[in-house]
């Protein structure tokens, strides 16, 4: 009888893998928020504390940059696009709508970029989806919708919708940008570069748009309060630029090079779910009923997706004569 080895599956590897940069990328930017509310309390504009963030990430991955600085004249299109949408276009529209409309409205039309997704690669590439995948989508939107409390305050604006649903298509750019891979016969561009110039270039936009001439720095040197306590200013904006920022962005360029489209878009609706409850625990903001349902439904949703498509790298069940018709994860992500 021959002997089995414990060599295990590659492709079931990759896919918990890329699960697990997904899930810890969105943890970190799931604690931006928490960490961001004390300091626009203490007195810095919103605005202000996204060009600190980007700008802050963009110099400590400055070195990166110019390790890097290849990808300027080999893939400038890549760069500038990546800062524009997944960098300074997903913060600015967001915070911008934020301005007209309510914070839970705003989170849920953003988060409705992966339903764009499906779309782009089922209209536009012209590829199959699932079923399943389709379902994951469906019940994240759903879960998502009791997790912000969409029902609060409601009321209708169009700009500021527009500007949501812009911000959810920079996201969509974000998943395609960050899983961008070489053509036949060309490496494929090392994420961490693509994301260090991004940076870069995301800063010089949100330079323009925030106007850092007029930040209040006075604020940065004393504390912000958290939930009662005093916590050092500093500290929370170090949070936010190395965790909720170059964590954030690294893991889970990382994890959509590992995972299909669906997978990553569904799973990143995870982040208001950790967003909320990270604003339980730490700012004293208490979950409802409805906003605990909405996590496990969100939860199901990704659990779903996740399971309906193949690994970065195994076969494709279409080419391989399978009975479902599957994405392959060779694709871009959104």
């Amino acid at each position: 009888m021959p002997v089995r080895t414990s060599k295990s599956n590659p492709g079931t590897a990759g896919r918990g893998a890329g699960l697990g940069l997904a899930l810890v990328s969105a943890v970190a930017f799931g604690g931006s928020g928490v960490a961001a509310k004390p300091l626009i309390t203490a007195g810095l504009d919103p605005l202000h504390v996204v060009w600190l963030r980007v700008t802050g990430a963009a110099l400590v991955m400055l070195p990166l940059a110019l390790r890097h600085r290849a990808l300027l004249r080999t893939r400038p299109v890549l760069l500038a696009g990546y800062g524009l949408l997944a960098v300074a276009g997903v913060q600015a529209c967001y915070f911008a709508a934020l301005s007209r409309i309510p914070v839970g409205v705003a989170l849920l039309v953003e988060y409705l970029a992966p339903a764009l997704v499906l779309g782009w690669v089922r209209f536009v590439q012209r590829r199959p989806v699932t079923h399943a995948a389709a379902l994951g989508v469906v019940l994240a939107a759903a879960g998502l919708a009791g997790v912000v409390e969409v029902w609060s305050g409601l009321r209708f604006d169009l700009l500021g919708l527009l500007l949501a649903l812009g911000a959810a298509c920079c996201q969509v750019g974000y998943f395609i940008l960050s899983d961008h891979g070489g053509t036949r016969g060309e490496r494929a561009p090392d994420p961490l570069g693509v994301i260090a110039h991004g940076l870069l270039v995301g800063a010089v936009v949100l330079t323009v748009v925030a106007r850092p001439w007029n930040l209040d720095w006075k604020v940065l040197a004393g504390s912000a309060t958290m939930d009662g306590s005093p916590v050092p200013a500093a500290l929370l904006l170090a949070w936010i630029v190395l965790v909720a920022t170059v964590l954030a962005y690294a893991t889970g360029v990382l994890s959509v090079r590992r995972l299909s489209p669906q997978v990553a878009g569904v799973v990143a609706c995870l982040e208001a779910v950790v967003a909320t409850v990270l604003a339980w625990v730490l700012l004293g903001e208490h979950l409802s009923a409805p906003q605990v349902a909405g996590g496990a439904v969100v939860l199901l949703g990704a659990f779903i997706a996740q399971s309906s498509a193949p690994a970065k790298g195994s076969p494709d069940p279409v080419a391989s004569g399978g009975a479902e018709r599957e994405l392959s994860a060779r694709g871009t992500a959104a």
